[in-house]
């Protein structure tokens, strides 16, 4: 399981709060930290809309590109602090200037995010680079996302697809779990699961379906400023979630063989019951359903699952009320 806690744009333009985040999330167990590489110029422009007017502070879309905007210089002190703590520094590149830049900090991999399926010339610029990558199956439709597909394999490029809805929060019917199969299915490649709900279930649930990949946002609390923040989960949260996504790793990396109950054995004997009788009964008395209880343990009598074979029988002695019941206790036919 490959784990991804996406800081994005939750540092606020605050080069100590972000690597604060590295920072905190390393003591988590995570393996990757994310973040997001927005160069204004290269891929915004004033006539870009606010996904959500959060902000009162910047005027347009592109202020707040530029108020988020970290220098190379600052963005290799985010990698080197990554590399110190041991967690791998990801970013999501939105135009082919960011690219430029992760390649002189020198990425492992990359993540395309949901709006960037399409954007086949950013695809071209890292299929260069010959990196792998993650995509984010947002926004995109199946017959949108066979077009992505086919233009990376054209290039033999290594991808995985992330289950994702764009929605923020999104709710439980908007999950679509049952897209991490359909994908598999489809296109035979590595799948994950790109959360915006805010709930651990939901990733654990994913875990369980299969994916193999997991990102989610993170902040320090949910109330803090963003847009992001109400679709995240809090750094606090984050240690509980992975002991759990490992737990139901293990569950699945370990099949039972239900055939197979040699194990129980010992159990079976305890729990299991022997028939018994609930009154005293005579010598020469027959057997029916109304007379019989079944009590631990089993094999003190006869087997609880045979009770039908026993109705109707004779008994050749007296038996005392609670007494276990025998085949030596019923006349033979």
């Amino acid at each position: 399981m490959f784990i991804v806690a996406e800081v994005g744009q939750a540092h606020e333009g605050s080069l100590g709060l972000a690597l604060s985040y590295v920072a905190a999330l390393a003591e988590t167990g995570v393996n990757a930290v994310k973040f997001q590489v927005h160069i204004p110029e290269a891929e915004s422009s004033q006539f870009e809309p606010f996904r959500v007017k959060f902000s009162k502070q910047d005027k347009s879309r592109f202020d707040y590109w530029k108020r988020m905007e970290f220098s190379p210089e600052q963005w290799k002190l985010l990698k080197d602090r990554c590399d110190e703590v041991g967690v791998e520094f990801m970013a999501s590149p939105f135009s082919n200037a960011a690219v430029d830049l992760l390649e002189k900090l020198g990425v492992k991999r990359y993540k395309i995010g949901s709006g960037e399926v399409s954007n086949f010339l950013l695809l071209e610029r890292i299929f260069k680079t010959g990196k792998p990558i993650i995509l984010s199956s947002g926004m995109s439709s199946f017959e949108e996302l066979d077009e992505t597909v086919n233009f990376l394999k054209e290039r033999d490029m290594e991808f995985s697809i992330l289950q994702c809805t764009t929605a923020y929060p999104t709710n439980p019917e908007l999950y679509g779990l049952n897209v991490i199969r359909e994908i598999k299915e489809r296109y035979k490649v590595q799948v994950g699961f790109s959360d915006h709900s805010a709930k651990l279930e939901t990733l654990v649930a994913a875990t369980a379906l299969g994916a193999e990949i997991l990102e989610f946002h993170v902040v320090f609390d949910r109330k803090s400023f963003g847009p992001d923040a109400s679709s995240s989960i809090e750094i606090r949260e984050v240690k509980d979630l992975i002991d759990s996504i490992k737990n139901i790793e293990s569950s699945r990396n370990s099949p039972v063989d239900k055939s197979n109950n040699s194990n129980f054995s010992d159990l079976k004997k305890i729990f299991e019951k022997s028939l018994a009788v609930n009154k005293d009964l005579p010598a020469g008395h027959q057997l029916t359903f109304e007379d019989l209880e079944s009590k631990k343990p089993s094999g003190y009598g006869i087997s609880a699952s045979l009770f039908e074979k026993v109705t109707g029988k004779i008994l050749n002695r007296d038996i005392s009320k609670w007494e276990f019941l025998n085949w030596q206790d019923i006349l033979e036919e």
